[in-house]
């Protein structure tokens, strides 16, 4: 270890917990502006190597838990450590990147030329500045464009720069804000690899987006934060829970059909059928593996089966359920729910 706590490899000291190393974890974090609560009582432990991912409604606290993580405002009360130092310690700081959601570079520079200035910020040592400058440049798949000008870049060429700036000098923490938010699907998919190499490396991931379904596919757990408090949090299994659905199409459904489904909680989802005509219905199961069972009796009581779908509950469908609440409020306020 140096004076500063570091390792042979440049790795400080993380906080644990129970035994558990923790990359980032908070005690009842809470910022006001005035008499305005942005976060409130943000108790969260990210362990180190996770990918977390942070989500919310706009106005939910995101941006302004992010400002405290990195060091860039103060709380009001709480407190948190990162990296095993408390927040806003200038030494960690090396160790941690970040791509904003907002930004912007110098038009005039290069790809290049951006980075080479944020090495010299981060100090990294000189003689490595230029392997360092074309290690990220490849990650990012920026390499064909290293000397164009920033001004010619799309917006999806220049997120890719936040990335690459993001990723300079392997920092240990990486915080990503909406890394996905200008980028078509092939982007997309570059990022979602490379969080998944940053998982293997071992670096933790600290991922802030509006797209669900991008969160369900990289992170390891997740958290919802709604006015400023965190409103559920968990590995994905234990947000979306056990229990799913699965729809059945159904035709000659007599009266002993009937009398099943109803023992097994089907519903219809358009009203009774008629006619004869097959229909849809809608039922609760606790283990996909109860399906042939219910397939095997709804046949030996007369219905013919003309298909089946397993529905899987998604993160999108528990996020509107946590947040419903808050939109009826803000309805029978009269509010803006925006």
């Amino acid at each position: 270890m140096d004076g500063a706590g570091r390792d042979a490899s440049g790795r400080g000291p993380d906080a644990t917990h129970g035994g558990r190393a923790f990359a980032i974890e908070t005690r009842e974090l809470a910022k006001r502006y005035g008499t305005a609560a942005a976060l409130t009582d943000l108790t969260i432990a990210v362990g180190c190597g996770e990918t977390f991912g942070f989500l919310g409604p706009n106005g939910a606290g995101k941006t302004t838990a992010l400002k405290l993580l990195l060091g860039l405002t103060r709380p009001t009360s709480g407190a948190g450590d990162v990296l095993g130092a408390p927040l806003g310690d200038l030494e960690t700081r090396r160790r941690i990147g970040y791509l904003p959601e907002l930004f912007r570079y110098q038009e005039w520079l290069s790809a290049r030329e951006v980075l080479a200035f944020h090495a010299r910020l981060l100090a990294l040592p000189h003689t490595t500045r230029r392997a360092e400058t074309e290690r990220v440049l490849q990650i990012a798949g920026l390499s064909a464009r290293a000397d164009d000008r920033v001004r010619t870049y799309s917006k999806g060429m220049q997120q890719r720069l936040g990335l690459a700036v993001a990723l300079l000098g392997s920092p240990q923490l990486v915080f990503l804000d909406e890394p996905t938010s200008a980028l078509d699907p092939l982007g997309r998919h570059d990022v979602r690899e490379l969080i998944d190499d940053l998982r293997r490396q071992g670096t933790t991931v600290f991922l802030n987006s509006h797209l669900l379904t991008e969160v369900e596919r990289v992170c390891d757990r997740i958290a919802i934060v709604d006015r400023g408090r965190v409103v559920a949090s968990g590995s994905l299994g234990e947000l979306l829970g056990t229990s799913s659905a699965v729809r059945v199409r159904l035709a000659a459904v007599g009266p002993t059909v009937r009398e099943l489904l109803a023992r097994v909680g089907a519903r219809p989802e358009s009203g009774a059928p008629s006619n004869g005509t097959p229909a849809w219905y809608l039922l609760a199961v606790q283990n996909f593996d109860a399906i042939p069972d219910i397939v095997r009796d709804l046949v030996a009581a007369g219905a013919a089966v003309h298909a089946i779908e397993p529905q899987h509950a998604t993160l999108e469908d528990r996020f509107l359920e946590l947040l419903s609440p808050r939109t009826s409020d803000a309805c029978d306020r009269g509010a803006d729910p925006a």
